[in-house]
């Protein structure tokens, strides 16, 4: 790994990572509101953020200093792959600011048939970058690092075909990942406490990202209502 990726990783270490994100159909989709948002968890200790779409990355970049994991979601016909799913979509990411390339390294067929190990290559020898690959299973984040991958995330057990019976955090695909790689290893998906947070660096994880727990004000509120309108339906009922 060249010195300066070993560098900017390195700040990442036993520190937690903020999933600045929202919906397409939220308000809170808006640029300012997501650099908004990273500012605030940079403010109050977040070591790195996770950050969706060049027109986010660009208005997070303008606001904080700390690394950036930047991917771009595309949902392309014919393909399940969407975390940053060719080159292009990368090239856009990283010319937005992002420090750090996430892309879904799953073995499943990419758009346009491109290769992990070549978008891998790509990243690095084009654009000078690191990459995050996404997994789903050991077997994809071994396929990964033979690629060259310099981080792996646990980030996509659990959604797709072959892991989504998985409940997640995916505790075992991290122990197997902390275990059996030698490189960093991020738990990412479904930590919903601080207290889940300490679990996954206590079983070995590089770093921790959280999202939807700390930012995800739609899914929360979506949650909290739905519990909320159950049991008020059922205590009507005993009535």
């Amino acid at each position: 790994m060249p010195t300066d990726f070993f560098n900017l990783i390195t700040r990442l270490h036993h520190g937690l990572i903020v999933s600045c994100q929202a919906p397409v159909d939220s308000p809170l989709h808006e640029p300012i509101v997501i650099a908004a948002m990273a500012q605030a968890a940079v403010n109050n200790g977040s070591v790195g953020v996770r950050i969706d779409t060049p027109n986010h990355i660009s208005a997070v970049r303008a606001r904080v200093k700390v690394p950036i994991i930047g991917l771009w979601k595309q949902v392309t016909v014919g393909s399940d792959v969407y975390i940053t799913p060719q080159f292009h979509h990368a090239a856009a990411v990283a010319k937005a600011g992002a420090d750090i390339i996430a892309i879904d390294a799953t073995t499943r067929n990419r758009p346009g048939d491109e290769l992990v190990v070549n978008i891998i290559a790509r990243i690095h020898h084009e654009l000078g970058k690191p990459v995050m690959a996404d997994v789903d299973t050991i077997e994809a984040a071994k396929v990964a690092v033979d690629a060259g991958a310099d981080i792996v995330g646990t980030t996509l057990c659990g959604y797709t075909n072959a892991t989504r019976h998985l409940c997640v955090p995916g505790w075992e695909l991290l122990t197997q990942m902390v275990e059996q790689l030698d490189i960093p290893a991020i738990c990412e998906g479904g930590i919903s406490s601080p207290q889940m947070a300490r679990q996954a660096l206590d079983l070995g994880a590089y770093s921790v990202v959280v999202g939807t727990a700390i930012t995800g004000i739609d899914s929360q509120v979506k949650a909290y209502k739905s519990v909320m309108n159950n049991q008020a339906i059922a205590l009507s009922n005993l009535k």
